[in-house]
């Protein structure tokens, strides 16, 4: 897909969502054509004209400024994850793309040493396209389900999710975790236009996947910094995990994610009888193979 289409689906979905009661204007006429704002009044509320407006929605975006793309975003009742989005969009139709430096090669020991000290807590590392890298002995065990083989040493969360079996199971909450990882791969898709790997997992699962296809037509982006997951894991059965995502400055483009629960709670004795059954199973932490690269783009 263009990136006039993208700007066009994404203004277009976000503006249907908006009724005139929520955005304070008056609600003229009985009948609307339009589930949501018309076109006029976003840019009533923007503070432009409306054949700017429109050009801007047609994808002719790339010379607005910040101001107009801050005040459509406030039109538009954008929160912060799409109006990063807007803005990335704004770049890639000006053909300046934010490159961001994106890490390289094996990951350094010591980062590998911080994530193996982690023994109570599941952890992984995972680059934007949602490959997990590298994980502690309790973040593979719990994992385990998304993993193409036993042996695997890396996985995809988005393609076990969406064409493994095992995969399918794995998150109780199927609608939200699918959500969530289609407005994740297309938050990145922007912000890495370059990712050919990236580009080839997406065709991948538009292709294999009518799920897939139809959360990706709904434009959806997402920050994912923390939160609460739910999983069902074959051996310890269901259990929510809180969860902090943490970027490493040093590794430009990858993400640190650890899980907890609060001592005494069902989710923490499940997590318990997890780490025993890694240790009696025998589960061993995943690095990433020195001899493929990490890079995001």
């Amino acid at each position: 897909m263009s990136t006039e289409s993208d700007i066009r689906e994404f203004l277009a979905s976000r503006r249907a969502r908006i009724t005139p009661q929520r955005a304070g204007l008056p609600a003229y006429g009985g009948n609307r054509r339009v589930p949501g704002l018309r076109r006029e009044e976003v840019a009533l509320l923007a503070g432009v004209s409306i054949d700017y407006y429109v050009r801007l929605e047609r994808g002719h975006i790339a010379g607005a400024s910040e101001e107009v793309l801050d005040a459509v975003a406030n039109a538009l009742q954008l929160d912060d994850a799409e109006r990063a989005h807007l803005f990335d969009l704004a770049r890639a139709a000006a053909r300046r793309p934010a490159r961001r430096r994106r890490a390289r090669g094996p990951l350094p020991d010591s980062v590998l040493r911080v994530l193996r000290s982690m023994t109570d807590s599941p952890a992984f590392i995972r680059n934007g396209r949602l490959d997990i890298l590298a994980t502690n002995t309790v973040g593979r065990a719990l994992y385990a389900p998304l993993f193409p083989t036993p042996t695997a040493q890396t996985a995809n969360i988005a393609r076990s999710q969406f064409l493994l079996p095992g995969g399918r199971d794995f998150f109780p909450d199927r609608e939200v975790s699918v959500n969530t990882t289609v407005a994740l791969l297309r938050t990145e898709s922007v912000r890495a236009p370059h990712d050919t790997e990236l580009t080839g997992l997406i065709g991948e699962l538009v292709t294999l996947s009518e799920e897939f296809r139809t959360a990706w037509a709904r434009h959806n982006v997402r920050l994912h910094h923390t939160g609460r997951k739910s999983f069902h894991h074959p051996a310890v059965g269901t259990l929510t995990l809180d969860f902090d995502a943490m970027e490493l400055p040093a590794q430009p483009g990858l993400t640190l994610t650890a899980y907890s629960a609060a001592p005494g709670t069902p989710d923490h004795d499940a997590l318990q009888l997890l780490a025993a059954w890694a240790a009696t199973e025998d589960v061993q932490p995943n690095p990433a193979p020195a001899s493929r690269s990490h890079h995001d783009a």
